[in-house]
């Protein structure tokens, strides 16, 4: 239903989205439905299982990944905030965003986790 597009972000700011990961042991595409926020042509995706959750774990070893959203399959690279991970903020996010991710990083010492997915066009996906 979620990948259909039911409850997906498409319209609303919140929602739903599938999550397709790669497993970083066995290679085999898994998917999860996550509670997703849209900003602009962004995707924020959290858990506050931290990197207990699969997922993160799996996004952090492979970032290059799929969701759906709105009933559609779209490509994305994720940049994964987690707890004892340093990060660099990616030059390529917009501005506003650049500002949420500055206000959310604090949580992963709560032990909270994001994704930031971050469109990737066609010449990246072809290159």
């Amino acid at each position: 239903m979620v990948r259909a597009g039911l409850g997906s972000p498409r319209i609303a700011p919140t929602g739903f989205i599938v999550l397709e990961h790669r497993g970083r042991k066995t290679g085999k595409p898994r998917r999860s439905p996550l509670a997703a926020t849209r900003i602009g042509d962004y995707v924020l995706v959290a858990t506050f299982r931290g990197d207990r959750s699969q997922w993160v774990r799996n996004l952090a070893a492979a970032p290059y990944t799929r969701y759906w959203l709105g009933g559609q399959v779209r490509e994305a690279r994720a940049f994964v905030l987690h707890e004892g991970k340093r990060f660099r903020m990616p030059k390529s996010l917009p501005g506003p965003l650049q500002t949420v991710v500055g206000l959310i990083a604090p949580y992963t010492r709560l032990g909270w986790a994001f994704a930031v997915l971050s469109p990737r066009s066609r010449k990246a996906r072809e290159a």
